[in-house]
């Protein structure tokens, strides 16, 4: 797996170094999900997001990280400091509605999970000034996730409340989300990548696991440097 995440940073060396905003998904007073084994998505998100800005700048390019801190709590307000960049991915790890949750015990907690989904998703915006080339990025990274093994999830596109996000690029696993405020009120190129499903026992746990990180983080990486 280690051959596969340099062959796919290999793959994007040449390219043209770029700048590119990586935001940690949610904050401290938020912090998203609850994962299957009680651990918050913001803590998914800013090592998941960590991991792969150092893909991006072994690639040779230029990374600001946002929200590491876990203070920045206004969505709204993330995106604009990333104006004058080439770039910006909005990290974050998935839930699913509460019709599929289930409850089990672990560590002597009572925990909510569903092994239903899994997989990851890529989300960009109508109203985000550049949806061309933010749909460019997104299927280039959805593709780089596919090379890569990993798979998308179908979920968000089921018409059930909560979802029924249409597809942008259904091969590659990305969704129109067009009223998300870090997406739209961007005035670059941007995303927001759900790397995978925590409430599912079983991806939690691959989440989890530094070397499937290294394999996403270069899959995003190789995705960047080919649509940048």
């Amino acid at each position: 797996m280690r051959r596969l995440a340099a062959a796919l940073l290999a793959f994007v060396l040449p390219c043209q170094a770029a700048s590119i905003a990586i935001d940690v998904g949610h904050h401290l007073q938020n912090p998203g999900a609850i994962s299957a084994r009680g651990v918050t998505e913001f803590e998914y998100n800013r090592q998941l997001a960590r991991d792969i800005a150092r893909a991006l700048e072994r690639a040779g390019h230029r990374t600001l990280l946002i929200g590491e801190d876990g203070l920045a709590g206004d969505p709204g307000s993330r995106a604009p400091r990333a104006r004058g960049m080439d770039l910006f991915i909005s990290v974050h790890h998935d839930s699913v509605q509460p019709r599929y949750l289930a409850t089990w015990n672990y560590g002597g907690r009572t925990l909510r999970y569903s092994d239903r989904f899994a997989g990851f998703s890529l989300f960009i915006s109508r109203d985000n000034p550049h949806l061309e080339a933010s749909l460019r990025c997104a299927s280039m990274i959805g593709a780089a996730l596919a090379r890569a093994g990993f798979t998308a999830s179908r979920y968000h596109a089921e018409r059930i409340p909560g979802e029924n996000r249409p597809f942008a690029d259904e091969a590659n696993g990305v969704h129109y989300f067009d009223n998300l405020a870090v997406l739209r009120t961007a005035g670059i190129p941007a995303l927001l990548f759900e790397a995978g499903v925590i409430v599912n026992r079983g991806e939690e746990l691959r989440m989890r696991d530094p070397a499937v990180r290294e394999r996403i983080a270069a899959a995003v990486t190789a995705g960047v440097g080919v649509c940048l």
